[in-house]
């Protein structure tokens, strides 16, 4: 089979390898549709692993099921998750699933970048979900990203009435706008660098759109009546998005930071501010599994339009030109490769 074999963002090599063997709790899946996730092209995050298969947006057609396997069947559309928890330390009895050390170190192999992945017993036992026919294999690749989506708001409080403010509009801001759109909020401010992106949020619903390269803290206040975001989400890992993110809040509110800097980068936090005026600062990373369940909901019933985001389809064979469209961040929002084609 062919993968496609990570070394930097500018350096992804075709190699062929064996099928993956499968044990008598696994399955094999073919992979129809795998999408480009922005960590993927996070270079100081993958490199320090590389050479590696990334892709972890995956759906496709099981292959082959092992022995054991009674829930699923050669032929079923699937959409599969690479991280999964174990459900029974005291993070994930705690509903904290997502620092489960067991989430940390699974995946599927070798990765979503090739025409097959071997799905583990435990990933099989709790991250497969069958796909309706209703929702294409392309649909069933943002199962994982709105997952996490899901979690962060889920998380962070969002509800009708909120202010909500977006600080970028890539992929993870544009489906945060989406799902606050589904959740019935009617104030979403939203910011990017790029106007291309500007004008996609505001087609997907944003109720402003303001450059983030402009001052952002009093743009919010002036869309705002004067006041400070319920809850912003910081989807940019630039320091000064983050530091804007932190004079953009209101009094209660909350600062979700889903995207993150590199590391050794660090931000300042006004304490004394923040203790006087209840200001809550939440990280978010990952999805659980009922997030999963949920975001494929919202897939299904048609609540968050995720193919309106796809802007490429390419085949396994121009994936060095899938990572340049997403790392360039020009006139493109997702890009899906197929491994098939």
């Amino acid at each position: 089979m062919r993968v496609a074999v990570y070394h930097s963002n500018r350096d992804l090599r075709l190699e062929e390898r064996p099928v993956p063997e499968i044990g008598p709790d696994e399955i094999l899946l073919r992979v129809v549709a795998s999408g480009i996730c922005g960590s993927d092209v996070l270079e100081w995050y993958r490199i320090r692993k590389a050479p590696l298969v990334l892709g972890h947006e995956v759906a496709g057609t099981i292959e082959r099921v092992g022995a054991n396997v009674e829930r699923f069947a050669v032929g079923d559309r699937v959409v599969v998750s690479h991280h999964v928890p174990c459900n029974t330390c005291r993070y994930c009895q705690a509903g904290q699933h997502t620092v489960c050390e067991t989430l940390h170190t699974t995946n599927f192999d070798p990765g979503g970048f090739a025409e097959f992945v071997r799905v583990p017993a435990i990933n099989v036992d709790r991250s497969v979900f069958s796909l309706p026919d209703s929702i294409s294999f392309e649909a069933g690749t943002f199962c994982e990203p709105l997952a996490c989506v899901v979690r962060g708001q889920r998380i962070a409080g969002v509800q009708s009435g909120h202010t909500v403010a977006i600080l970028g509009s890539g992929i993870s801001g544009l489906l945060h706008l989406m799902l606050a759109r589904a959740r019935g909020i009617e104030r979403i401010l939203t910011t990017d660098i790029s106007d291309y992106r500007l004008e996609k949020a505001r087609e997907f619903g944003a109720s402003e759109v303001f450059r983030g390269d402009e001052d952002v803290p009093a743009r919010v206040r002036e869309a705002n009546d004067g006041r400070g975001a319920d809850v912003v989400i910081v989807c940019a890992g630039a320091l000064p998005v983050l530091e804007g993110a932190l004079r953009s809040v209101d009094r209660g509110g909350t600062v979700l930071f889903f995207a993150v800097p590199p590391p050794g980068v660090d931000l300042a936090v006004p304490m004394n501010d923040f203790w006087r005026n209840g200001v809550t600062l939440l990280p978010s990373y990952a999805g659980a599994p009922v997030d999963l369940v949920e975001a494929l909901d919202l897939i299904a019933s048609g609540a968050v339009p995720v193919t309106r985001m796809i802007t490429h389809r390419l085949p396994l064979a121009e994936i060095v030109e899938g990572f340049r469209l997403t790392v360039e961040a020009g006139e493109s929002l997702k890009v899906i490769i197929e491994p098939g084609r």
